[in-house]
């Protein structure tokens, strides 16, 4: 079995760049958003289960996410519903992942998952990495994104774990409050240290 480790982060504290650095520093990363992205394609496995369910929210035979975001957001019986049909195909997409990886001769492999801790995801994870950055760092991050305003970000934060409680539950955590170059070195030693636990472990 692969030695997994979780990486999450609340909206904006620089998760993706996290994500890529792993990358660079030879660890396959599995991304959940990703991989929903792929689902939700035209073709995907979860655009005919969605478009029963939700059928305003499907575009040329794929699922428009900003759609159904304003279906499901604030009404948790329909977020339950659409979680009842993704969660379990998700869940095989990165089973074939860890498979692949595995085939390939990796012995570690990294998951992306925004919302690990609301999911209960780190229960499954051999450790947990957060990444983490003041908070005005945060807000300024999210609201210079196209389309954001401060109700939207409000809305997602009161979703999200919060990041002090984050910290205080994870195995590792990446500050990315700092520079790109600092962080990456901080990554780079954190790869290490994990790769001399999965060594103690075989």
């Amino acid at each position: 079995m692969v030695f997994v480790v979780g990486l999450t982060g609340s909206i904006g504290m620089g998760k993706s760049a996290v994500s890529k650095m792993f990358r660079d520093n030879g660890v396959p990363v599995w991304d959940a958003d990703a991989a929903v992205h792929e689902l939700y394609a035209p073709g995907g496995k979860a655009a005919g289960p969605v478009a029963e369910r939700f059928p305003d929210a499907i575009v040329d035979g794929g699922v428009d996410r900003d759609r159904l975001s304003r279906e499901v957001i604030g009404n948790d019986s329909a977020i339950k519903d659409l979680e009842k049909i993704v969660h379990p195909l998700v869940g095989e997409h990165r089973q074939a992942f860890f498979a692949d990886a595995a085939a390939d001769g990796h012995d570690m492999v990294v998951v992306d998952v925004p919302l690990l801790f609301e999911t209960g995801g780190e229960k499954r994870m051999d450790a947990v990495v957060v990444v983490s950055a003041p908070a005005a760092q945060q807000r300024e991050r999210v609201l210079a994104r196209p389309g954001m305003t401060a109700d939207k970000f409000e809305n997602i934060l009161a979703r999200q774990t919060p990041d002090a409680e984050k910290r205080a539950r994870a195995d590792h955590v990446i500050d990315t409050g700092t520079t790109l170059e600092e962080t990456g070195k901080a990554v780079a030693q954190l790869v290490g240290l994990l790769r001399e636990k999965v060594a103690a472990r075989c």
